[in-house]
């Protein structure tokens, strides 16, 4: 017998990115009522929070979309192959419109509790202003990459200029002629970096480890290339839902680079070096990310572009990946990154080996060797990646156990959906989910955690309560996979993709490497088996 206690909402979700929007369009086609919470002033999940100049997505934009509606995909064009911010926040606006999706959003409040509730089996929401808000279903949307790092330098409150995390930009920041400090050289970095150096006095980067960089080759969407798209969106679609990284690629079916002749290697990588993005590593060979000596040729090809573009040979050395595989690091696309650094105004420094960073001084950075002064500093040092947005709440399921404390060691979950001890919670792309291209995973995650929702709505049961041994198995299979690949090599991968980056938390496993289309199979021969990995449970009244 279903309970009698009424929710306010059937289904309660944080986060107005992709996933957010996603979740209105598929919760209200079953019937129930949701409202999406942001603590932002827009919605756009990423794209309202990283507005630093250059930020652009790393997808091409005609898979980096929605596809819930044929109708938009039809109507909406796109002007470039990467977006920047503006667009795709302007694209994200153009759905939420489209699809009179403002109702059900709720902005400018912050979520900071989440509580289930063993006498109702609700759960209890609560905001920093003090309000309460009761659901059924609580779905974290907040994203994999939403929580910002911040270093504990020494001095950095004595700082006399701006100084921020990227994704936390100031509104009318003006750069120009300004003395930049930039930390981190990440993709944010590489992105930030050719934009910024056009127009200030000077832009310093401290490096701490270079990264493998590929070509993004922007260029304009031609009415041709916007037809041919459009023309074959089912296909478009499909193939991002069968493709290991959710991307709109072809595979090289077979194709292994330690059975290909040297020469012949050469030609493939040049050919699909000047096309650009990630197809450089998933339409040439089969092998690359598996095969310790195929990935080495590749990384060597690519750190041989990268030498034909910096002059400097002390600053291509420094930005030389060294000890780590091709891949291991998600490699950035670059938009000019390397001939910024053969501009006279910009430098590079190296805070790992040559010169660390001793304090943030009230004129700027001070290194082991030298005092550099700075009228903006900026925090490029990423994000606590998978974990991070879910364990900055107080999320507690069942006997009050917070979520973060459950994370400690091993951040556990049932194909990044479920947790154990938490029922009627549901993630998107949680922890243990792969990393692909995010929009194909977020609408996959919707479908299977809505299809759930469906079969409690149509059977009348309260709790979904996910299986202890069913998550033990899948963090098992989770860190075997991780095993075969070419990221468990000990400590040579120090990645933001194991954790790595947060000094508090050994690195764990936060990403499934079976492939994003094997993970998509899984969900669905979950859903269409009635959901084994968790029991389902009637609540009495």
């Amino acid at each position: 017998m279903a309970s009698q206690h009424q929710p306010d909402y059937d289904v309660i979700t944080i986060g107005a990115g992709f996933a957010g929007l996603g979740l209105i369009h598929h919760v209200r086609e079953a019937g129930l009522s949701i409202r999406v919470f942001d603590k932002a002033s827009d919605i756009g999940g990423t794209w309202t929070w990283n507005r630093y100049p250059g930020a652009a997505s790393d997808s091409e934009c005609y898979y980096y979309c929605l596809t819930f509606s044929k109708e938009l995909l039809q109507e909406w064009s796109w002007s470039v192959r990467y977006p920047g911010w503006e667009e795709n926040l302007s694209y994200m606006h153009f759905v939420a419109d489209k699809c009179d999706m403002w109702p059900d959003i709720q902005l400018n409040t912050e979520i900071v509790s989440a509580d289930f509730q063993e006498d109702t089996g609700l759960w209890l929401v609560k905001t920093a202003d003090g309000h309460e808000y009761t659901c059924k279903y609580f779905i974290s949307a907040m994203g994999m990459i939403s929580e910002p790092v911040i270093p504990d330098f020494k001095g950095m409150a004595t700082f006399k200029g701006p100084l921020f995390h990227s994704a936390r930009w100031p509104e009318g920041l003006d750069h120009a002629g300004k003395r930049v400090g930039i930390i981190g050289c990440g993709a944010t970095t590489v992105q930030m970096l050719p934009v910024m150096a056009e127009t200030a006095e000077s832009v310093t980067v401290f490096q701490r480890t270079p990264n493998f960089i590929m070509p993004a080759v922007q260029k304009p969407m031609t009415p041709e290339w916007e037809k041919e798209i459009k023309e074959n969106y089912d296909e478009v679609i499909d193939k991002c839902r069968n493709h290991v990284f959710g991307m709109a690629f072809d595979s090289p079916v077979g194709r292994n680079l330690a059975d290909t002749p040297p020469d012949e290697v050469q030609r493939i990588f040049e050919e699909h070096w000047t096309r650009g993005s990630f197809r450089f590593v998933f339409e040439t060979f089969d092998d690359l990310l598996t095969n310790p000596e195929s990935n080495r040729v590749a990384g060597d090809f690519v750190i041989s572009k990268m030498k034909e573009k910096v002059k400097d040979p002390e600053v291509a050395e420094m930005l030389t990946p060294k000890g780590y595989p091709f891949f291991a690091k998600r490699p950035p696309l670059d938009h000019g990154f390397y001939e910024a650094f053969n501009r006279d105004n910009v430098k590079l420094v190296d805070i790992k080996d040559r010169e660390p960073i001793v304090e943030i001084t009230e004129t700027g950075i001070r290194t082991t060797k030298n005092d550099y002064e700075f009228d903006i500093i900026v925090l490029a040092t990423g994000f606590q990646a998978y974990t991070g947005a879910q364990e900055a709440l107080q999320i507690r399921g069942r006997k009050g156990l917070l979520l973060k404390d459950k994370w400690e060691d091993v951040s556990s979950s049932i194909m990044g959906v479920f947790v154990a001890d938490f029922p009627n919670l549901f993630m998107i792309t949680g922890p243990q989910a792969p990393f692909a291209n995010l929009p194909t995973s977020i609408e996959q995650n919707i479908i299977y955690i809505v299809d759930c929702i469906k079969k409690m709505e149509s059977e009348g049961y309260d709790i979904c309560e996910p299986k202890r041994n069913e998550e033990e198995a899948w963090v098992a299979h989770t860190a075997e996979i991780h095993e075969q690949t070419l990221m468990a090599q000990g400590d040579k991968v120090h990645s933001w993709m194991m954790g790595a980056n947060i000094e508090n938390k050994k690195p764990r496993v936060l990403i499934y490497y079976g492939g994003a289309n094997v993970y998509y199979d899984k969900m669905r021969e979950s859903a269409d088996a009635g959901f084994p990995e968790v029991e389902f449970k009637h609540k009495a009244a």
